[in-house]
């Protein structure tokens, strides 16, 4: 299941699967036998967190099953403090290639259509290395939510590891979540992550 998520982009998963843990062989961009062992071992802990903690709706499972096994964990514990509220909340973005990213940041630039929804090119956000994901609020008629305070009222379910992009001072992301890293510059991050290394706090 986890080698369809990126799709072509080899590369960016062994990196992810390295930094993870699962992944020991050469960051080649070639996808054998050791990316198809690495990649059943996540796919293995995605099916425990699921037993463990329960399965949400299907978009939410495909952009939880994108995220790290320690953002899958948080992400779940903050889905259910969140439905157990009653509130009517799913994940509507996860990880991102760095391809996904450009294309992505093209919105609204360049003479293309739609509003401009991010700051950031490739490999400049946390969306990139498999810890931020993007929720959306859903009223009863089903429709999606822009209400500013609905996505505050929902922040306290924000705890431990997790960073809450609403507080942000520069640029408030209100639906963003993520892990925190043991540094916070994306720079650092970025390399951590293409070297393979872990960079989570």
């Amino acid at each position: 299941m986890s080698d369809r998520l990126f799709g072509e982009d080899v590369l960016f998963f062994q990196r992810l699967l390295k930094s993870e843990g699962f992944y020991r062989g050469a960051l080649d961009g070639l996808w054998g036998r050791i990316s198809e062992a690495a990649a059943t071992a996540f796919d293995t802990e995605y099916e425990k967190l699921k037993d463990e903690l329960g399965t949400f709706d299907r978009r939410t499972e495909q952009k939880i099953s994108s995220l790290s096994i320690r953002a899958q964990r948080e992400a779940r514990k903050f889905m259910h403090r969140a439905l157990s509220r009653g509130v009517n909340v799913k994940i509507i973005s996860g990880t991102r290639t760095y391809q996904e990213q450009n294309q992505l940041f093209r919105q609204g630039r360049y003479g293309n259509p739609g509003p401009v929804i991010t700051r950031a090119r490739g490999g400049q956000s946390n969306h990139n290395f498999g810890i931020a994901w993007d929720i959306g609020i859903f009223r009863e008629d089903g429709s999606y939510s822009t209400s500013q305070s609905d996505y505050d009222a929902v922040a306290e379910y924000a705890v431990g590891s997790l960073v809450w992009g609403g507080s942000w001072r520069s640029f408030k992301d209100s639906p963003h979540y993520q892990l925190a890293t043991a540094r916070t510059q994306v720079a650092w991050v970025r390399t951590r992550f293409e070297q393979g290394e872990a960079y989570v706090a």
